[in-house]
């Protein structure tokens, strides 16, 4: 019984002995001694293979944090260069438009300096080859005194008739028979055909004049003294006090009071001094200084201190 092993196993069912001789117990305590060292080198393998998938997966975050980091550096790189060409093609916009706008600006140029020796020219000044801006400027400052004075005192033509029937000077009065002085100037023209003011103004008649023959008379005041007056009218689309600018529609021509016919009577006076109208009909910005010559009885002199009306001297510098 020495040289057996007797294992007991007992279960709920009862117990039962195996014996297993001398062998098998050697082989026995071999595979106890082998299960033994297999379970501390496994352990031991595990422990190693536990570090080093440890090692693994801190690689692994590594590498999946260079990666996010390469992923958001690229996509950094993408932007950039999205708004690298974006601010390129902004560029070649700017450059473009640049370009346009210099070519319009030249084109500017030209076409300002074609105007302004067009205007050298309308103004009847001397030529200049080239036009600076102290020139530009006062040939502007010439035309806008011009048109001034062209909207202050009468000119141009106030009807569109048919022709002149009577001018200015002594004549015999078709009515009164009388060798009279004839004030202004008879424009023949059909009834209701449109008169207009020929200067700006103010309205200081409008309305039927008995005393004076003129039947409908419009009276506007203008600046420096000067009136005109439009009779014989068949309406009147003004009132008294109202304001005008030239070129407005003021009456329409007709037959009202001593007149023989349809026709319109316009005067223009100076100080309650009648002046013959005609150098008046022909005066504009292109003949300006031709009215201070022909016209004698108004004393320019003083208006040209006042407002030098000959600048070539200046214009000249």
């Amino acid at each position: 019984m020495r040289n057996k092993l007797v294992i007991t196993l007992t279960t709920v069912y009862g117990s039962r002995q195996y014996t297993f001789n001398q062998v098998a117990k050697y082989l026995l305590l071999i595979f106890i001694i082998l299960a033994a060292i297999s379970f501390f080198v496994s352990n031991a393998l595990l422990v190693v293979k536990t570090d080093n998938l440890s090692d693994l997966e801190e690689d692994h975050q590594v590498l999946s944090d260079n990666y996010e980091m390469m992923v958001g550096s690229q996509q950094l790189y993408i932007d950039e260069l999205k708004d690298l060409s974006m601010s390129l093609s902004s560029l070649k916009n700017e450059r473009d438009t640049l370009e346009e706008e210099n070519i319009r600006i030249g084109e500017l140029n030209t076409s300002l300096d074609n105007s302004l020796f067009g205007l050298e020219r309308l103004l009847g000044m001397e030529h200049e080859t080239e036009i600076d801006p102290h020139r530009a400027e006062l040939l502007t400052i010439e035309a806008n005194k011009r048109l001034f004075f062209l909207h202050s005192i009468p000119n141009g033509v106030p009807i569109q008739a048919i022709r002149i029937s009577d001018k200015f000077g002594p004549r015999i009065h078709p009515v009164r028979k009388k060798r009279v002085v004839h004030q202004g100037i008879d424009f023949k023209a059909n009834r209701g055909t449109p008169v207009y003011a020929t200067a700006d103004g103010i309205v200081e008649f409008g309305g039927f004049h008995k005393s004076s023959g003129f039947g409908k008379l419009i009276i506007l005041q203008h600046n420096f003294g000067f009136k005109t007056y439009f009779a014989h009218l068949d309406a009147v689309k003004v009132k008294g006090g109202e304001f005008v600018s030239k070129g407005q529609l003021i009456g329409l021509s007709g037959n009202t009071g001593l007149s023989t016919g349809p026709h319109l009577h316009y005067e223009i006076r100076h100080l309650f001094t009648a002046i013959d109208p005609e150098p008046f009909l022909s005066w504009n910005i292109t003949n300006f200084d031709s009215l201070f010559t022909k016209v004698k009885g108004v004393k320019w002199a003083s208006l040209k201190e006042m407002y030098p009306l000959n600048q070539h001297s200046q214009l000249s510098q």
